[in-house]
């Protein structure tokens, strides 16, 4: 009979509500944010942000669920769904992107569905270039 086989799970990392953090986060596991982060999130997982959450800086993810605000760049080699409470100031590339009605955005989109790591790709503010 052959052994089970498991799939390493990894943390799942919260910041609540009433909860403000400056400075950057790095996750190997899935984040949650509820509250505000003015810094860089790194995470190799799924990264969400609930309706109240603030985020000033970057994201930079596998994927992301956006329902609440950020004010900066995001970077997701997968999906980067924004909710309808979503509002976004700054600059997006994703592999995919879904948007539900009511969401807004203001800024750049780049959508990259290829297979190229973006961990190559250089910000120079509102303009960028993308190989």
């Amino acid at each position: 009979m052959a052994k089970p086989t498991f799939n390493e799970v990894k943390a799942l990392n919260s910041i609540a509500q009433d909860t403000k953090i400056t400075g950057n986060i790095e996750s190997e596991g899935d984040f949650r944010l509820d509250g505000a982060l003015d810094g860089i999130l790194n995470c190799t997982g799924r990264v969400v942000l609930g309706p109240e959450a603030r985020l000033k800086g970057e994201i930079h993810s596998n994927t992301a669920e956006i329902s609440g605000t950020v004010e900066g760049e995001i970077t997701v080699t997968d999906l980067l769904s924004l909710k309808a409470t979503a509002v976004i100031s700054g600059d997006l590339i994703m592999g995919r992107f879904s948007v539900e009605p009511g969401a807004r955005f203001s800024g750049i989109c780049k959508m990259n569905a290829g297979d190229k790591s973006f961990s190559d790709i250089e910000f120079s503010g509102l303009k960028r270039e993308i190989n």
